[in-house]
C-alpha cells in the first residue's frame, strides 16, 4: 500500500509539471476540419447511396457447392411453411 501511496504522489508531481502538447490551430479550428472532414465523407456515402437500385434484382440461385448455403432466398418455402 505504501508503494501505491508513493506512486501517487510522483503521478501527481509529474503531472504538475508537464507542459500542454502544441496545437497546430486553436482548438475549434481543429473541431472544425474534422467536422468539415466527417460531413464530406458523409455526403460522400450519400451520394452512393442508390447504386443499388440501377438494375433489377437478379433471381437468386441454390449453387450446391457453397459451403454456407444461403437459408434466406426469396424462392425457399421452409420459412413460410412454418406460418
Amino acid at each position: 500500500m505504501m508503494l501505491t501511496q508513493l506512486a501517487g504522489v510522483v503521478l501527481a508531481e509529474a503531472a504538475a509539471h508537464e507542459e500542454l502538447a502544441p496545437l497546430i490551430a486553436p482548438p475549434f479550428v481543429v473541431g472544425g476540419v474534422m467536422l468539415a472532414a466527417l460531413l464530406l465523407l458523409m455526403f460522400v456515402c450519400v451520394s452512393f447511396m442508390n447504386l443499388g437500385n440501377r438494375h433489377a434484382a437478379v433471381e437468386t440461385t441454390d449453387d450446391p457447392h457453397k459451403q454456407h448455403t444461403n437459408k434466406h432466398s426469396p424462392h425457399d418455402d421452409s420459412a413460410s411453411s412454418h406460418h
